[in-house]
């Protein structure tokens, strides 16, 4: 029997087409060119290997053992010069001209801004595109090359083309508000009782994990599109779930939130990863945004500077100085049952509004002329001062800072 033959590069990825695509005539679409092609090319890369690849006796061509073992290493060369073109394409360009990050909504917002923060020093003349998602919709904007880079949970069923580098994980705890039926039992909450109780969940918005559920208990849940609208809901009494434990820190050590211990656990680890296409090299600075997530992952970051330290005295500070313009939505509900408060003559309501432009839920009391009223004036409330306390929706940790690169 003849040695096998050199195979270019083309045959191999026509033969990948075929597999990936379901035929010969969807790869001839996918690729522009004529059926008669397709099968010619497949026909003289099973004539150079001296093996067939493809099943031909059904109407669908399936891959034979050998075409199974040698599929690996199509896909594995392909990636190899798809790889090799791009990093002499970023060797030739240099610096790019703008970097687009996608980044999970579970991922720390504290530690995205500090790293953001010292992105826009390093690299002044960098454009950033930022986006916000959850679940695959982060691996699929990386996939389809609307983002470069993405700060991802693991997904099922990832492409192949994505390469994934562990920065770390983010510790979600099951909350509930403490006046919710939940939060009177104690000790651990049997499974089937806390299936009777409506489970706040969010929702996908790409088709990477259609018809699957992850961590769903409950027979009764509501899907929400955003993490932000999921924390004002659940300090409001509406339903139980999951929720990242530095986003809900400060409600939980108010009393605003109370952590369930539930049979599957108290808490559980959501591991994120650095995420990229593995046929585009990232050019300069993408690589250092990269290396910023990666090093979270490898210890505690270093403590603040003085300068840093200032500034975030100042900030709060000036926080304490200002009326606070966040309350508790059930407290303005019933204020505004009672009598609606008179802002310069005009009876305002309570309103459904966005929180920073991601849709959470908050109500607006109010301030102003109400706020210099004498109490005990009906239609009258006084401008209440900061409480050490985030308003629901809003994410509040402890401040970090970056490792030393």
């Amino acid at each position: 029997m003849r040695d096998p033959g050199l195979p270019s590069l083309d045959q191999l990825r026509v033969f990948i087409a075929v597999i990936d695509h379901g035929g010969f005539a969807h790869a001839a679409r996918a690729l522009h060119r004529t059926q008669s092609v397709i099968s010619y090319t497949i026909a003289n890369l099973e004539e150079q290997l001296n093996v067939a690849l493809l099943d031909r006796s059904k109407r669908k061509p399936t891959l034979t053992e050998a075409g199974k073992a040698l599929l690996a290493d199509a896909r594995a060369v392909s990636l190899k010069v798809d790889g090799m073109r791009a990093r002499a394409k970023a060797l030739s360009a240099g610096l790019e001209a703008e970097v687009s990050l996608v980044v999970d909504v579970m991922f720390s917002t504290c530690k995205l801004v500090r790293i953001l923060h010292a992105f826009q020093k390093e690299f002044p003349t960098v454009s950033m595109r930022l986006r916000t998602e959850a679940l695959g919709a982060v691996t699929q904007l990386v996939a389809d090359g609307t983002c470069r880079i993405g700060i991802s949970g693991w997904m099922p069923g990832t492409p192949d083309v994505i390469e994934r580098q562990a920065c770390g994980f983010v510790t979600m705890v099951p909350v509930v508000a403490p006046d919710h039926p939940l939060a009177q039992i104690d000790g651990i909450v049997p499974t089937a009782v806390l299936r009777e109780h409506t489970q706040l969940v969010l929702t996908d918005r790409s088709t990477l994990t259609q018809g699957q559920d992850f961590g769903v208990l409950a027979l009764r849940d509501w899907r929400l599109g955003d993490l932000s609208s999921k924390h004002a809901l659940l300090r409001n009494g509406i339903g139980w779930g999951n929720m990242p434990q530095e986003f809900v820190q400060w409600d939980l050590d108010a009393g605003r939130l109370v952590q369930l211990q539930i049979a599957e656990g108290s808490s559980f680890s959501f591991p994120l990863y650095v995420i990229r296409r593995g046929d585009e090299e990232p050019g300069p600075a993408t690589r250092w945004l990269m290396q910023q997530f990666l090093d979270l992952a490898q210890g505690e970051p270093a403590p603040l500077s003085e300068r840093e330290q200032a500034e975030l005295a100042a900030h709060m500070a000036q926080l304490a100085a200002q009326p606070h313009a966040y309350h508790a939505l059930s407290e303005c509900a019933q204020a505004a049952v009672r009598t609606p408060a008179v802002v310069g003559g005009v009876a305002a309501v309570a309103a459904v509004g966005g929180v920073g432009g991601v849709g959470s839920v908050a109500a607006v009391g109010a301030v102003g002329a109400a706020a210099e009223a004498p109490p005990g004036k009906p239609g009258r409330k006084r401008a209440r001062l900061p409480a050490p306390d985030a308003p629901a929706g809003l994410a509040v940790a402890a401040p970090i800072s970056l490792r030393p690169r």
